[in-house]
């Protein structure tokens, strides 16, 4: 399939007549078009077509009706009936009234084409740049970003049942390539235990049944792999996907213990950025988060916060679920960056901000990121006139530190934290600190001898500081309130769009499923910005509202 632009992208005059007669206050996609003219060129997704084979569809159309069926939640037969019968999708589209459109699977097809080049981002981008000329996006003003949870396509599986399915689907994947081999070395015991489903069984519900039945599966699955890797093995088979997930989950459930086949102790398992949780979704990790437990990914939305203009989402992130929300900040700002959409304030909650991020958001990029830094937690300041850092002079320049009794440091040494981070770790003298008569306060274990310290390098230092202090003025509060708004926009995604659970299977479609929904989301707000729609206000019960001040 190759790719050939047809046609100048100018609306057919008689799809305008009728259309201008059909909606008379126009609809969502004829006022985005309006508006904004075509946001997609063919030429923008050339490199996802060969040069030569049978036409394809307009990608850049495909590339439109993709994002209106986000904003309406269709399915993909829904979409492409309404590229075939509803006007004001032919308006949009610029087509003529007549053109038949394309089966819905061609859909499914593109859909593929911008996965394999990890191109969902070109969406969100051109309706970014169509925004821009018209003066509906503005760069270094206030941005703000929050992540959810995003819940896999696969269903959530317990061990029993993740270790079972997981043989079931080697099994099944075996039968296709090697039929014959595979009947010479099943036990016929195999045939009534992974025949079926895993969610089809009838789990014992002892806990000594229930390993019994976890020791089965895995020496059964020990000798299937074992069998694979035997010299007569048909080739092939080793290099199933299946196989090497049955292998991977083996290794991370399972070892032998004088030969015998056992289950690992949770601290023998590896950790869970490494875990797998399905076999049929091998990308998706399980975390938590308080008390919401889940297996998939997490998604960083980053919107714009102006009250003259749509607040629009500038940049979408899918990480794996264990990726904590503080190391994407700065991948984050290296996004917005390239696509010229760095704001000249940040805000986000306190899961992002640390003094490196800080330091480095305003030294790479020129961004203030605003956010609750964490509390100094150390035993000194909780403590009742105890000293803690604040309390002790910091002379950088020559490496020292003063103590509130006058005495200076000993040693000053660049380490690493308990975390891998650089930090300075400075000590006193056990002959200064043992005969010290604020020894009390200022040492929290009554069996060490001297006082230690652990800082942050001179920028890291004063900035984490200068945050502490200022987050604790009323004028920092007030202005805070900002980033409440985004969870609104988490809010939309998930009751519009379907955010916090993933349509397919793996981490790049799941990202192309949060670009089209970022994309949908702001075609939605600037109608909504064209229609003259008030934004929400924050949701407060009139009992509320009756709360005195302060």
């Amino acid at each position: 399939m190759s790719l050939q632009s047809k046609g100048s992208g100018e609306i057919p005059a008689e799809t305008v007549r009728v259309a201008r007669a059909a909606f008379p206050k126009g609809s969502l996609a004829i006022r985005v078009r309006d508006e904004l003219g075509p946001l997609f060129t063919d030429e923008e997704f050339a490199d996802l077509f060969p040069a030569r084979g049978r036409p394809a569809w307009s990608p850049g159309r495909l590339a439109l009706v993709l994002v209106l069926q986000f904003v309406e939640g269709l399915t993909d037969r829904q979409a492409a009936e309404a590229v075939r019968a509803r006007i004001d999708y032919k308006y949009a589209l610029g087509l003529d009234l007549g053109d038949p459109g394309f089966d819905f699977s061609v859909l499914s097809e593109f859909r593929d084409r911008l996965t394999g080049a990890d191109a969902g981002r070109r969406v969100l981008d051109g309706i970014l740049a169509g925004c821009r000329e018209k003066g509906l996006l503005k760069s270094s003003g206030r941005a703000r970003t929050d992540s959810t949870h995003v819940e896999s396509s696969a269903r959530a599986l317990n061990w029993l049942e993740l270790v079972t399915e997981t043989l079931r689907s080697a099994l099944n994947a075996m039968a296709e390539a090697a039929p014959d081999w595979l009947t010479g070395v099943s036990d016929p015991e195999w045939f009534k235990h992974y025949a079926t489903r895993a969610e089809d069984s009838r789990f014992p519900k002892a806990r000594a049944a229930r390993d019994a039945v976890g020791r089965r599966v895995g020496i059964d699955g020990t000798r299937l792999l074992e069998a694979v890797l035997s010299a007569d093995t048909p080739p092939g088979l080793v290099v199933l996907p299946e196989v090497e997930i049955l292998r991977q989950v083996w290794v991370q459930h399972f070892h032998l213990v004088e030969g015998e086949v056992q289950r690992r102790a949770p601290k023998d398992r590896p950790p869970g950025a490494l875990r797998l949780v399905t076999p049929y979704d091998i990308e998706a990790r399980a975390s938590g988060k308080r008390d919401i437990l889940w297996d998939g990914y997490k998604v960083h939305l980053t919107e714009t916060c102006e009250p003259d203009s749509p607040n629009l989402i500038t940049n979408v992130t899918t990480t794996m679920a264990t990726v904590p929300d503080n190391a994407i900040a700065g991948a984050i700002h290296a996004d917005l960056s390239r696509r010229d959409c760095l704001p000249a304030e940040h805000w986000v909650d306190a899961g992002y901000p640390t003094a490196s991020q800080i330091v480095a958001a305003q030294q790479d990029h020129g961004v203030a990121l605003h956010g609750p830094v964490q509390a100094n937690t150390s035993a000194q300041t909780s403590a009742k006139g105890g000293y803690d850092q604040e309390a002790f002079t910091i002379d950088w320049d020559a490496k020292q530190v003063t103590c509130p009794s006058g005495q200076t440091s000993r040693t000053w040494s660049n380490r690493l934290s308990q975390q891998g981070l650089p930090v300075i770790r400075v000590m006193f003298s056990a002959k200064d600190c043992r005969p010290c008569p604020e020894r009390t306060q200022c040492i929290s274990s009554p069996t060490r001898e001297r006082r230690e310290l652990r800082l942050r390098h001179h920028d890291e230092h004063h900035v984490l500081r200068a945050a502490r202090t200022e987050q604790q003025t009323d004028q920092w509060k007030n202005r805070y309130q900002i980033r409440a708004g985004v969870e609104g926009t988490i809010s939309q995604g998930i009751l519009r769009c379907g955010l916090r659970r993933s349509r397919y299977r793996g981490l790049t479609k799941t990202s192309l499923q949060h670009q089209l929904t970022g994309a949908a989301i702001n075609l939605a707000r600037i109608d909504a910005h064209l229609t003259g729609q008030r934004r929400a206000p924050t949701r407060i019960s009139p009992f509320a509202a009756l709360r005195p001040a302060g």
